[in-house]
């Protein structure tokens, strides 16, 4: 089937909001006609909020009056309403689904099955569900769907993905582990293959998507997921920038049974108080954290937890593989922040990596970039994820007819 379609793409991070416009006609691989990203949507994040939008080789910078993503995504429609830029579907990352739908059309049954699936994803569904609102409001015409961003997970195996409870209790309410990010871990895991001219068969590799509000880690073999850190939600796993990563879960009970807290209070401390802020009492912005490392030492703190726990998962994810052959960084801070990675990578040389700090530090961030030193038998890749061009193919199939 080949058609002429224009399809807007948001995609909500916890502290940005970016989008693209693919315009696709025929056969071709689609191109982009608009696209921008708002940054700085997180109320712990000190800068002032912003929006970027790129336009026919034009770059035009905004202020935000607010931290919202309601009122980004209002002037980007805007945007699109000015340049007379007509859209046809609007597609959406939504992120935990608790299994009961993976992309799907948007109609008011779905609205209240999103607004029941709220808690578990605190910062990101509310901020999701505001930008599907404003879209139903100034856009009603338009189509709107969602792809699920834990697809990519269903491979891990049952002993990876299932608790050490009871199992009436995991049967009865669904509890396994789910893991997030899984639309960029499909986008670097086959533009990995592309740049390696690979096969996905026999390759091991480590991803490590690093956001500015949340990251997480992968173990993809034969391009599969096998394991992943984040679990039924997304609070588990690595430091995060406001989000606690692992702790000990009876700490949840000794601050409910002992001091008085409540769930809502600790729904708000685990996942928009601690990380990265709440370590350093400063900033959830790491590159902050970075620029007062050597006068700050809760920032110096802080950057030490973050390095330890990306270096656990990536080594314990090695032993489950028996071996690597390609560690990838992505998302914001993989792709901008030189000083993670040197720090990630240094002396890994017991699984036969090692970084060049060289070309680490002259690294460009726009395409793939190889950062791993000519001795070093793992390859070390920079690869900038584009999670809105997966959304895009998952819903052409959804418009044509191939989700099922």
């Amino acid at each position: 089937m080949e058609f002429k379609v224009k399809i807007l793409v948001f995609n909500c991070g916890s502290s940005s909001l970016t989008f693209k416009v693919f315009e696709k006609d025929g056969k071709n691989n689609p191109k982009i006609v608009f696209e921008g990203k708002a940054h700085g949507l997180l109320e712990s994040h000190d800068k002032s909020p912003y929006i970027e939008l790129k336009y026919n080789g034009n770059h035009e910078t905004k202020k935000l009056s607010e931290k919202s993503h309601s009122l980004a995504s209002e002037l980007i429609l805007k945007k699109l309403n000015e340049r007379d830029i007509k859209i046809d579907y609007i597609g959406h990352r939504w992120i935990h689904s608790a299994g009961q739908f993976n992309t799907a059309f948007i109609d008011n049954n779905l609205i209240e099955k999103l607004i029941n699936l709220i808690p578990y994803f605190p910062i990101h569904h509310p901020a999701i569900l505001n930008v599907i609102k404003k879209c139903r409001t100034l856009l009603p015409a338009v189509p709107e769907y969602i792809t699920v961003d834990s697809g990519f997970h269903s491979t891990i195996p049952f002993e990876a993905f299932t608790y050490a409870m009871p199992n009436d209790l995991v049967k009865k309410f669904g509890f396994r582990k789910y893991g997030f990010h899984g639309i960029s871990y499909q986008y670097v895991t086959d533009a990995a293959c592309n740049y390696l001219k690979s096969k996905k068969e026999g390759l091991k590799i480590v991803a490590c998507h690093l956001g500015t509000g949340g990251s997480s880690v992968a173990a993809v073999k034969d391009g599969k997921s096998i394991d992943t850190s984040m679990g039924y939600t997304s609070l588990t796993g690595l430091v995060m920038s406001t989000r606690t990563g692992d702790i000990d879960p009876m700490l949840s009970v000794y601050l409910m049974c002992n001091y008085g807290y409540r769930p809502d209070d600790l729904m708000n401390l685990f996942n928009k108080k601690s990380g990265l802020l709440g370590i350093s009492e400063f900033s959830s912005d790491i590159r902050d954290l970075i620029n007062r490392i050597s006068e700050d030492e809760r920032s110096g703190i802080a950057l030490k937890m973050y390095v330890h726990s990306l270096k656990k998962y990536i080594g314990s994810f090695i032993t489950i593989m028996k071996g690597l052959d390609l560690l990838v960084f992505t998302d914001d801070i993989g792709v901008h922040n030189w000083y993670i990675r040197e720090k990630v990578c240094e002396n890994m040389e017991w699984c036969n990596m090692k970084i060049d700090k060289k070309k680490n530090l002259e690294a460009v961030s726009d395409n793939p970039s190889e950062i791993n030193s000519k001795d070093s038998k793992v390859k070390i890749l920079i690869i900038p994820t584009e999670e809105e061009f997966e959304i895009y193919n998952e819903g052409l199939k959804l418009i044509e007819g191939d989700v099922k």
